[in-house]
């Protein structure tokens, strides 16, 4: 059964105009998003490339809103020239932001101020400093002290908008330790807070006496997960572990500066397993209803190759023997090589929720340089709605993202020599004029 046949966009400006749905702020939405996807996916509909710029500092994206140098500087990507929305005092290196979080207000909780409402920004600075800064303002409204003696490095959800996890860079030991032999145990620490305000639940140890020769690990909704060189990959509940204080070594000399009391939690035996799996380079994703699993063959043949289990009893689902990254259903495959310059390859693909688009990015070489399409799709049946051409040239060799979000589309590059560059586009009407592009340095 195909897709049938939808109002076009006037009839829906009519049919809300006229109130013709409920008024429930739900549906209000779904309505305004139809039509926003409508308007996205008209032919006389463009994207135009309405500013670039550069930057010797990495580039991130967060909803809207991008930042430089750190993120110190914040520059509002919904405009049709760069308009800058906050700047912080400069600082030393190493005060500079390894990671940040964007913080937005969690549904159906009261919050103590009124600001709080607001997004924020979690931020991890180079000298273990946990800050909450004003998405609009850049004002820093919360901050605590983690530690004197290991590097955090890396901010993550572990319970999305209300539980993080910040992880430590690994342990490697001096390099006179290595040479008298002296093996390092303590491989990583993982700092685990509840947000708004920041809340210790546990700073926990990844110790290789506890776990084996362990080389990564990292904390997801709840459970801790652990990996080895091998490509085993073991999950455990933190809450399990957190639970178990009986079985918690305290060591009184880990202590935040804002938090009296707070200790570091060693675990002095192992926790219970509750699941692990063989995977190539670790690749293991988790989901589904009833609750399956997708892994890579731990084989370096089948790099590319993806398997779905059921978590129940690891049984390999026969009818769906091969997925994408991407989740999809793959029926026939064939062997595309990146860098054969008669093929066009793939490069992205996402997803983008609220219009309910398929977004993928398709590259061909052209002569010395490659140049690249973003295309929609319906994501329900997998036609083709969009074409959008991006207009600079793609080398296959650096590292690209490109985000899709309702009427703009980013592509941020990393040349080589540490220079990154932005470029912008965004939903304009064809008016048959062709305009410059505004090139900015933010």
């Amino acid at each position: 059964m195909g897709p049938t046949r939808k109002p076009n966009v006037c009839s829906r400006l009519s049919r809300r105009a006229l109130g013709c749905f409920s008024r429930d702020a739900g549906v209000v939405q779904r309505t305004n998003l139809g039509i926003l996807r409508a308007l996205v996916c008209q032919e006389s509909t463009k994207f135009k490339n309405v500013w670039t710029t550069h930057s010797r500092s990495p580039i991130a994206y967060e909803r809207g809103r991008i930042y430089f140098d750190n993120y110190r500087r914040c520059v509002s990507s919904v405009a049709s020239e760069p308009r800058k929305l906050y700047e912080m005092p400069k600082c030393s290196k190493s005060e500079k932001i390894e990671d940040a979080l964007l913080w937005e207000c969690p549904v159906g909780d009261i919050l103590p101020n009124s600001s709080d409402y607001k997004s924020s920004l979690i931020a991890l600075t180079a000298h273990n400093w946990l800050l909450r800064i004003s998405a609009t303002t850049g004002k820093i409204l919360e901050k605590i002290y983690l530690a004197p003696y290991c590097k955090f490095r890396y901010l993550s959800w572990d319970t999305p908008q209300e539980v993080i996890a910040v992880k430590s860079a690994q342990n490697r030991g001096s390099a006179v330790a290595r040479q008298a032999g002296i093996q390092q145990h303590v491989l990583l620490y993982l700092a685990v807070f509840r947000v708004l305000p920041f809340s210790l639940v546990g700073i926990l140890e990844i110790n290789k006496k506890i776990f084996g020769n362990v080389t990564d690990a990292t904390l997801s909704h709840g459970i801790l997960i652990v990996m080895y060189s091998s490509g085993l990959v073991r999950l455990y509940s933190f809450q399990t572990i957190a639970e178990q204080k009986e079985d918690w070594i305290w060591d009184q000399n880990f202590s935040l500066l804002t938090s009296k009391g707070d200790t570091l939690l060693l675990i002095g035996d192992m926790p219970p397993l509750l699941f692990e799996v063989s995977s190539l380079e670790n690749a293991f994703q988790i989901g589904g209803h009833p609750w399956h699993y997708i892994v890579t063959p731990n084989k370096k043949k089948q790099k590319g190759v993806f398997h779905i289990c059921a978590l129940k009893d690891n049984s390999l689902n026969e009818n769906v023997l091969t997925v994408t990254a991407s989740g999809r259903v793959v029926k026939k495959s064939f062997n595309l090589l990146d860098d054969d310059p008669e093929q066009e390859t793939f490069k992205i693909v996402d997803y983008e929720d609220e219009l309910d688009l398929l977004s993928v990015v398709a590259v061909t070489q052209i002569d010395a340089e490659g140049k690249a399409h973003l295309d929609f799709h319906c994501n329900e049946y997998g036609t083709l709605l969009k074409s959008i051409p991006l207009v600079e040239s793609w080398d296959v060799t650096y590292s690209h993202e490109v985000y899709f979000d309702r009427d703009l589309v980013l592509h941020i590059e990393q040349k080589p020599n540490r220079v990154f560059s932005c470029y912008v586009y965004q939903m304009i009407c064809d008016t048959g004029e062709e305009e410059e592009t505004i090139n900015r340095s933010c």
